[in-house]
């Protein structure tokens, strides 16, 4: 049913930006809790960002001041602006979701693929 397709990804420079993009099918962004993970060479996988279905949005004490989630209901689409990007950011991006409104953790259900980010040093 659900189904979830990152783009966006690609090698970026130090101190540079991205925004990735995850489109939704077989259900309604403006519905669901959404979130953005990351798993980084070496560690687990973690959650970056999420955001509830009225707005209120988490992020990871690494990304704060940088990273920004958002969606676009009309478009069905969950986005992550990533700026002042760090080598430690380097990693593979997932967009995940959960058919419910329950939206305080980092549990969720259904998952995209993943779209590679690399920034060199």
């Amino acid at each position: 049913q659900v189904q979830l397709v990152e783009s966006g990804g690609g090698s970026v420079q130090a101190g540079g930006s991205l925004r990735l993009s995850c489109v939704l099918s077989g259900y309604t962004v403006s519905t669901l809790c959404m979130g953005w993970f990351r798993q980084i060479p070496g560690r687990e996988r973690e959650g970056v960002a999420r955001i509830a279905y009225g707005g209120s949005a988490t992020y990871a004490d690494s990304v704060k001041g940088r990273f920004t989630i958002s969606k676009d209901n009309a478009k069905n689409t969950l986005y992550l602006q990533m700026t002042s990007l760090k080598r430690e950011d380097t990693g593979m991006y997932y967009c995940a979701a959960r058919t419910t409104a329950y939206c305080s953790t980092w549990a969720f259900m259904y998952w995209g693929q993943g779209t590679q980010v690399t920034v060199p040093e």
